[in-house]
Parts: C-alpha cells; sequence; structure tokens
C-alpha cells in the first residue's frame, strides 16, 4: 500500500494506470487475426516458400478493395521474382475467380497453386470446382495464416488513439497552465468552433476557396489561431486586472465566441476550401505518423521546456501557489495571468484548426464539451485543481488515459452513454485523489 501511495503521488504517477490500461485492453481485445494486404502477401510468400521446393503455375486471387488489390499485386511481384509463373491474378469477386480457374482449365494448364485470401480460400466455388473439374482436382489452395494479436495494440488502432486525441492534447496545454494558476477556462471549446468558422471562412471569402494556395491557407488559419488568443486575453484581463472570476469569465467567453462562431457561418457548415487543407489533420508525412500528432509532441516538448527550464514556467506556479506571496516577491502576477489566458486561446485556435483540417470544413458544432474532456485530461494527469502543481507532461498521459479508455470501450461494444458514465467517474476518481494526496491520505474529520 506504501509503495502504490508512493507512485500515485508522484508528478508522473498515472503513468502506470496508463500501461495497466494498455495492458488489460490488450488481453480483453485479443483473437486471432487474419493479415490483409502487404503483410499478407508477405506471410503467404514465406509458407510457399517453405510448402514447395520447385516453382510452378500459380493463380492469384483476392478481393476487390484496397488491402485486396495490394494483397494480390506484391504476391505477383514476388512469386514471378521467385520464378514462379504467374498465370493470372484477379482482384475481384469469386466470379471473376472462377472464370480464370475454367480458363486455366480450357488451356490445359497445369496449375500449381491457388494464392489467394482467406475470403477466397473459405468459397464452395474452389472445393466444388475441384471436384467437378478433373484438371484442377491437383491444385493447391493456400492463404495467409491467422495469428493472435490484440485488437488494441494493431499499429492503426494505435495512431488512430493518437490521432483522434491530438485536438484535446494540444488544448489540455493551455488548459494546464490555467488550471496551475489555479483557474479554469471553460471557453475552449467553443474557441474550437469559432477557430474552425474563422479559418474556413477567411479561405472562403478572402482566399479563393477551393482554389485557395497553401500561403492563403496557411494566412487563414494564423488569423483563427490570432483571433483565439484576442478572446482569450480578453478573459484574461477580466480576471487579472477586473478580479472577475475565472469561471465566470470564461463562462461568458464560452457562450460570446460560440454566438460568433453562429453569426460568422449562418449556422451552417463552410467546406468551400481546398482538398489540400486536411493536410495537417489527415496528412502522415513523417515516418507514417500523422502531422497532428507531430505537432502535439512538438507543442509539448516546447511546453515542458518553457514550464521546467524558463523563468515564465516557475511564474506560473507561483502565481498558482500563492498569488500574494508571488505579487510581493516581484512576480508580475497580472501580466501571468493575461499571457496564460492568451495563450489558452491560441492552443484552443490551434486545436480548431486542426479539427477543421481533419473534416475539411469548418462548423461552428464543432467542440461541443470539449471542455470538459480537456479538463478531464489536465486534472487525471495529476494537475491539482487548488493551483500551484502539475506538469505537463503529466497532462499528457492524462489525455491518453482517457483516448485508451474509449478507444478499449468501442473494441468491447460499450454503448456511448456507457462510456459517458465511466469517464465521469475516471473524472471523479482523479479529483478525490489529488484531495488525498493534499491533505496525506487521510479523510476528512
Amino acid at each position: 500500500m506504501k509503495i502504490l501511495k508512493k507512485l500515485l503521488s508522484s508528478d508522473y504517477g498515472m503513468l502506470g494506470v496508463l500501461v495497466a490500461l494498455c495492458v488489460f485492453f490488450s488481453l480483453i481485445t485479443y483473437e486471432n487475426q487474419q493479415p490483409v494486404g502487404q503483410d499478407a502477401a508477405d506471410r503467404l510468400l514465406g509458407q510457399i516458400q517453405d510448402q514447395f521446393e520447385e516453382p510452378g503455375v500459380v493463380l492469384v486471387a483476392g478481393k476487390n478493395s484496397e488491402d485486396g488489390r495490394e494483397f494480390v499485386s506484391q504476391l505477383e511481384e514476388q512469386l514471378t521474382e521467385g520464378g514462379w509463373k504467374v498465370e493470372a491474378a484477379i482482384a475481384g469477386r469469386p466470379i471473376d475467380l472462377g472464370k480464370a480457374l475454367r480458363e486455366a482449365d480450357d488451356k490445359k494448364l497445369s496449375v500449381t497453386l491457388l494464392a489467394c485470401e482467406q475470403s477466397f480460400a473459405d468459397l464452395p466455388l474452389v472445393a466444388n470446382m475441384k471436384k467437378s473439374i478433373p484438371g484442377l482436382s491437383q491444385i493447391e489452395v493456400v492463404s495467409p495464416e491467422s495469428y493472435g494479436w490484440p485488437n488494441f495494440l494493431k499499429s492503426s488502432n494505435l495512431l488512430n488513439v493518437a490521432n483522434q486525441i491530438a485536438v484535446i492534447a494540444i488544448i489540455a496545454i493551455g488548459m494546464t497552465l490555467v488550471i496551475i494558476t489555479a483557474g479554469i477556462d471553460l471557453s475552449v471549446g467553443s474557441l474550437i468552433a469559432f477557430s474552425a468558422v474563422i479559418c474556413c471562412w477567411v479561405v472562403r471569402e478572402w482566399m479563393g476557396g477551393p482554389d485557395a494556395t497553401v500561403l492563403g491557407m496557411i494566412v487563414a488559419c494564423m488569423l483563427a489561431i490570432g483571433a483565439c488568443g484576442i478572446l482569450g486575453a480578453f478573459s484574461g484581463s477580466m480576471i487579472a486586472y477586473f478580479g472577475v472570476p475565472s469561471f465566470v469569465a470564461s463562462l461568458g467567453m464560452m457562450m460570446v465566441a460560440s454566438g460568433l462562431a453562429y453569426m460568422i457561418s449562418g449556422g451552417l457548415s463552410i467546406y468551400q476550401i481546398p482538398d489540400s487543407f486536411d493536410w495537417l489533420g489527415r496528412g502522415d508525412s513523417f515516418l507514417g505518423i500523422p502531422n497532428a500528432v507531430v505537432l502535439m509532441i512538438l507543442l509539448y516538448l516546447a511546453a515542458h521546456f518553457l514550464m521546467s527550464r524558463t523563468t515564465a514556467g516557475r511564474y506560473v506556479y507561483a502565481v498558482g501557489g500563492n498569488a500574494e506571496a508571488a505579487r510581493l516577491s516581484g512576480v508580475p502576477v497580472k501580466k501571468v495571468l493575461l499571457w496564460v489566458y492568451a495563450c489558452s486561446g491560441v492552443l484552443a485556435g490551434m486545436g480548431g484548426v486542426v479539427m477543421a483540417s481533419q473534416f475539411r470544413s469548418g462548423d461552428p458544432k464543432y467542440g461541443l464539451m470539449y471542455e470538459l474532456y480537456v479538463i478531464a485530461a489536465v486534472v487525471v494527469g495529476g494537475t491539482s485543481l487548488s493551483g500551484g502543481r502539475g506538469k505537463v507532461f503529466g497532462t499528457l498521459i492524462g489525455a491518453f488515459i482517457i483516448a485508451v479508455i474509449q478507444n478499449g470501450m468501442n473494441l468491447t461494444g460499450v454503448q456511448s452513454y456507457t462510456q459517458k458514465v465511466v469517464l465521469g467517474l475516471v473524472l471523479l476518481a482523479a479529483v478525490l485523489l489529488d484531495m488525498l494526496k493534499k491533505r496525506g491520505w487521510k479523510l476528512s474529520s
């Protein structure tokens, strides 16, 4: 028990929780996997090389899908290089395979092998033709062998988890700074919508719409992010210079940003933008990693350096720990608060641009309830709602905990409203944990 308390009390104690969740969902989603595409072709080539000493005549077959076509083309190329004569390579329907088998029999070809995807190998058509056509009775049918692997740990699923959490994680950086100063920012969800709408509206109205240039799209994104920064700074000025509670100031800004998004868009989606606008949200230019995830990683590295290696970062912690003591020590408390809320607005604007890129449109309904997910990520990551304590990378861990829970529940078929209950309980548990740590793991008397 002491070890557990010590682990949970550390700055990155929730990392163990994240690992435990990954192990749990890996175990319950473990099942036999059928390889597809390039992977299926490579595995089947190895089976063929082990089973057949001499090459012969082969038919290659797969479904008429992206994975099926990749399987057929790759296996055809690899078998040809290995000395096999590929009589036909079919990426289509079962009837196309049946036609190819009949043509091979009509030509009196001695077909050694039918190399196909599992769905084709299991067809009654193949078994019936082997029985009814003497020339095909000796043909060997091989397909890629299945293997055991968790659905959760598929590379495509892990990249999907990271890509889906990117927007929340980016905005959570700004929320971390705000909560460390013992504040709260409820406007980030509406700022997502405002940023997405402004960005797409500028592209449509000023940059040529679908014919906009790359420079035009960059300018539109910068304008949207800057506008969100101004709104965030306005909230910060209300809090810092007029003493308005952060809850009230950010609640008012949430309504303002949402209303502006609806006014500018007319309540409709703005989609008259170039197809290339999705580069940030859907592209994967660096080692197959989604560009949004790369941006998220860079922002977290920069934020970690800021909070751990600069005077500005120390000021943020000082304001959250004791604002009056920080003021007496010479910390410009008001400027720090103004800067923190402006940063939160800028990062929310970035999140809106990423979301607009992901959906290739701007909609005033984007970001609904996102402020709650962002706050949950920050609190689950170990940042204290009382201020003065928290780590940026802890927030990233918290964001991934939420993403892993959501993804794991999706994979296991948990209904959406049940997921809300679970995530709510996770948030309550994180707050309870924070309170217990503050009290030295003692219940209140």
